[in-house]
């Protein structure tokens, strides 16, 4: 019988079908005291294992209080995935986003994990952050590995980089609005001037790119196709990132963009209308039809183009949040000594613990 993924209220992801599994996982685990979330039950698991002896070992982060301006209203919910290749990325991510944030206390994270090394993931980013407010959802990736085509890079065709298509899903009831944001980044302003930016009746906001080439994303079998070809029309599609997103997430539900976003993966496996991972179906669902925020929030394709990850150079402009988007990634080239000069802007937020000595300082 073929696996479908467990649905719930016209497409959403069960909770219980989350929780259940990954806290059986989690209550065996020995070690130091803390608070963990787990899923959208609401489970609370008090003992949560120091990583293993084999797994990246990182500094642990200043703790990083409220100023006398935050409040409840203050909160903020920023959704990630946790994957052991990007966990370097991840942790610099989060600790740009706590130190230039005037209510770190009020910024809740929101973690999807889906590898067999969980356990060690999540014991990593709480004894690094033992002050953060997180919680975390077993993302199954079964639910879409039937869905994905093969892509231009292997990185772009793993399950949890569609986990983003099913955050609506998976999040809790109380989570109205998220940030999504990609575990390349850095964000060097305060995190909540974009949380708070006016949706205005769409479902996402993000930095949109209106110059681009945005044909490019789509093949000659999408073009030439009189049906599909009409998609765009009476629109001003423009090219966005999904890398970083406010999305509203009760809206997303209400008007089910999971389903539509998985009908375009459907007509992709029949028909190879793109070449990309996640990106086209967002595209071809929500193009022409986002708020747009200022670019200083998505200083993307740091990390060059998706095959040689060449170096580039900033775009002028003020900048908000910087994005490795791209092959290249600033923890591998430091490592390899052969840096571009941006990533010199990512390294003062690495907290791994084999950073040369001057990071280390």
């Amino acid at each position: 019988m073929a696996h479908r993924c467990p649905r719930r209220n016209g497409g959403r992801l069960s909770s219980s079908s989350l929780s259940i599994p990954f806290y059986s996982l989690l209550v065996l685990l020995a070690g130091t005291v803390s608070r963990e979330v787990l899923a959208t039950n609401s489970i609370r698991v008090d003992i949560i294992r120091q990583p293993s002896l084999s797994f990246p070992a990182f500094r642990e982060a200043p703790a990083f209080r409220n100023g006398e301006e935050c409040s409840l209203s203050s909160r903020v919910d920023i959704a990630m995935t946790l994957d052991a290749n990007y966990l370097r990325g991840t942790m610099a991510a989060v600790l740009s986003i706590l130190q230039h944030t005037s209510c770190p206390e009020s910024v809740t994270f929101h973690f999807l994990v889906s590898s067999p090394s969980s356990s060690n993931l999540l014991a990593s980013i709480r004894t690094t952050f033992p002050y953060l407010d997180l919680r975390v959802y077993r993302f199954d990736p079964s639910c879409v590995r039937g869905r994905i085509s093969r892509s231009i890079r292997h990185a772009l065709d793993q399950p949890l980089n569609y986990a983003r298509i099913y955050l609506a899903d998976v999040l809790p009831a109380d989570v109205t609005r998220t940030i999504y944001l990609d575990s390349d980044i850095i964000v060097v302003d305060d995190i909540r001037h974009l949380w708070q930016v006016d949706l205005e009746g769409r479902v996402i906001a993000a930095p949109e790119y209106c110059h681009a080439n945005f044909t490019k994303y789509f093949t000659d079998a999408f073009w030439s196709d009189p049906t599909l070809a009409t998609t765009f029309e009476g629109q001003r599609p423009c090219y966005f990132n999904t890398g970083v997103m406010v999305i509203d997430v009760v809206m997303w539900r209400k008007r089910g963009y999971t389903r539509m976003v998985e009908d375009w993966m459907g007509v992709q496996k029949q028909k190879r209308i793109y070449h990309l991972g996640s990106l086209p179906p967002f595209l071809l669902v929500l193009a022409g039809n986002i708020k747009a925020v200022d670019h200083r929030w998505n200083q993307h394709g740091l990390g060059g183009d998706n095959i040689e990850g060449k170096c580039r150079s900033l775009h002028p402009g003020p900048i908000s949040l910087l994005h490795w988007s791209g092959k290249g990634k600033p923890w591998l080239r430091l490592d390899s000594r052969k840096p571009c000069s941006v990533d010199h802007l990512w390294a003062p937020y690495d907290l791994y613990r084999s950073s040369s000595p001057t990071l280390e300082e």
